[in-house]
């Protein structure tokens, strides 16, 4: 065989096996599990294919991929006015995901770019018809407001915004500095009500404490006084019982004592109970008596 027909038989077989490999290449796609291929037959929608092995027709199919996991935009600082007329900048995420991949292909061709758009005019109609003060309360409803509304929207496209997240809401200096002294005052208020209300405990407390302490003292001396009382009865009864073994002789004796010691007195003056007589009569009788021989 001529070398140059040879060369020229090489050559053409080089180029049909790396034709072949092109062919193999455009026809055959692996689709993971997450991603779909929205397939296009001369220019016509056939509808979708994947996961796994797909063979599409060389030259006469052509594919477009979707990845069907969630993702996430961002959306820039948005100079938005509240219902008091106070501007105010607003940032914010959307989290969405493609529900219809041949919907996310056909009906809409830059979604994240309508998206934005959608959710900013959405945001300044909604942040209008709130005050300044409750921007930040209702910032739970702000975000609903906002998901619900890119969700009637994004539907149609084959897209499903699961959540819209503020970042952050960013007043103008004047007022945020007009919210920190409010805040320093709030936080000086509440300082004062609290150092009250310790003294109002504190002196409660201690009030409370001299309380008990005069309920106790007094309780102590009325349980003294009871003690007293009961040996002085108990020394009442012991005297008692011993004055009823007491003759009349006996306190004759104890009277004369007594009349002894007030005749050692320097006093010129004596007082004598009518009885003295009386108890001394049995004294008197008892001295004739025995002064008397048989």
């Amino acid at each position: 065989m001529n070398p140059t027909t040879l060369t020229l038989i090489t050559c053409i077989a080089f180029f049909v096996v790396v034709f072949a490999i092109l062919i193999l290449a455009m026809a055959i796609k692996i689709v993971r599990e997450y991603q779909r291929l929205v397939v296009f037959r001369l220019g016509k929608c056939v509808g979708q294919r994947g996961p796994g092995l797909v063979l599409l027709w060389p030259f006469i199919e052509n594919a477009n991929w979707v990845d069907l996991r969630e993702q996430f935009l961002e959306v820039p600082h948005q100079t938005t006015i509240t219902k008091d007329n106070a501007s105010i900048s607003v940032d914010f995420l959307i989290y969405w995901k493609v529900v219809d991949p041949v919907a996310s292909v056909v009906q809409v061709g830059n979604f994240a770019g309508a998206s934005q758009g959608i959710a900013t005019t959405t945001l300044r109609a909604v942040i209008g018809d709130i005050m300044l003060d409750d921007m930040l309360a209702q910032r739970e409803h702000i975000n609903t407001v906002l998901r619900e509304k890119l969700d009637e929207v994004t539907e149609r496209w084959g897209n499903k915004v699961t959540a819209v997240e503020i970042r952050e809401i960013l007043p103008p200096r004047e007022i945020q500095e007009a919210m920190t002294r409010q805040m320093s005052a709030e936080r000086t208020r509440r300082a004062v009500v609290t150092e009250a209300e310790g003294k109002k405990q504190a002196t409660v407390t201690v009030a409370e404490g001299d309380k008990q302490s005069a309920i106790l003292r007094a309780e102590g001396e009325k349980q003294a006084r009871i003690l007293a009382a009961q040996g002085y009865a108990e020394a009442l009864q012991h005297i008692f019982g011993a004055a009823k073994d007491v003759d009349a002789k006996t306190m004759s004796l104890q009277y004369l004592d007594a009349l002894k010691a007030l005749g050692a007195s320097p006093a010129t003056k004596f007082v004598f109970p009518m009885e003295f007589t009386n108890l001394l009569k049995p004294l008197i009788a008892y001295t004739n008596k025995s002064a008397d021989p048989e």
